[in-house]
């Protein structure tokens, strides 16, 4: 049996990431035409994006929807939660992925909302190979939980939760992570320039390879422990560099405090 798939979603923020979302949405066969974008600031791409799957921006009076994801910047909840509220119909599922607004954050500002999955996509979602946390309220039912996983599910990978007191650190791994590895992208290519590459192949370089590492990561089922192992040489120019990063002051301790600092940003958005 295919998957459902809403006939009505409404979209609140179609910035970054809530665009990301929709591009991978529409792929997976959500009609344009049952979708409502509300962004007071909506872009230029957007709006030329509503324009060809004959969307709905900004509507006057809207109506209520069988899904609205809500996708602004956490800061923003108090001010748009009275908007919200009208979306939300004794049916809607309501799809938040607001970094640190708890279910309780949400129930508290959105009454209306009878269920709530609170969700942690990443940046990847528009080419749909993203991956999301979702945690689902005491509302939601099998039924709405099907639909929800079916709209994460169709651009990425989906983990679901028993624990909504993960998402924090979901989010600072998952969440946020791809800028992680863009961030490394630049520092290999800076890393390349110093050690005599001219500045333009270093960057088409350190690209390269890290998507295509990634896409070993995607095709192997073996541990990235492993992979690294079968592509360092004892006493090779690898092994040389990993010494450097993997020392204890090298990449490890690194990582894990800018995730600490990534969660503890969470946790100070909740409220």
């Amino acid at each position: 049996m295919a998957s459902p798939l809403p006939q009505t979603l409404t979209l609140v923020g179609a910035g970054k990431m809530g665009g990301a979302m929709l591009e991978g949405w529409l792929s997976i066969g959500v009609e344009g035409a049952g979708i409502t974008l509300i962004d007071p600031h909506i872009s230029d791409e957007m709006q030329a994006l509503a324009a060809t799957h004959g969307m709905s921006v900004n509507p006057a009076a809207p109506k209520p929807a069988e899904v609205v994801v809500l996708a602004t910047k956490p800061q923003m909840l108090d001010t748009a939660a009275p908007a919200v509220q009208a979306l939300i119909g004794p049916r809607t599922l309501l799809i938040s992925i607001l970094a640190g607004k708890t279910l309780g954050d949400l129930t508290a500002r959105l009454p209306n909302a009878n269920a709530i999955v609170r969700a942690m996509p990443n940046l990847p979602a528009s080419v749909r190979r993203g991956v999301t946390a979702a945690a689902a309220g005491a509302g939601v039912s099998e039924a709405q939980r099907q639909l929800a996983d079916a709209l994460l599910a169709g651009v990425g990978k989906v983990e679901w939760l028993g624990d909504e007191g993960l998402i924090d650190a979901v989010t600072a791994v998952s969440g946020s992570g791809p800028a992680y590895v863009f961030n490394m992208v630049e520092c290999l290519a800076a890393a390349g320039t110093a050690a005599g590459l001219p500045a333009d192949l270093a960057e088409r370089l350190a690209r390269a390879t890290i998507e295509g590492a990634g896409e070993m990561l995607f095709q192997s089922p073996l541990p990235p422990a492993t992979l690294r192992q079968n592509v360092t040489s004892p006493g090779g120019t690898t092994a040389a560099a990993l010494e450097v990063l993997m020392a204890d002051n090298g990449l490890a301790p690194l990582m894990r405090r800018a995730v600490a600092a990534a969660k503890r940003r969470a946790e100070e958005l909740s409220g």
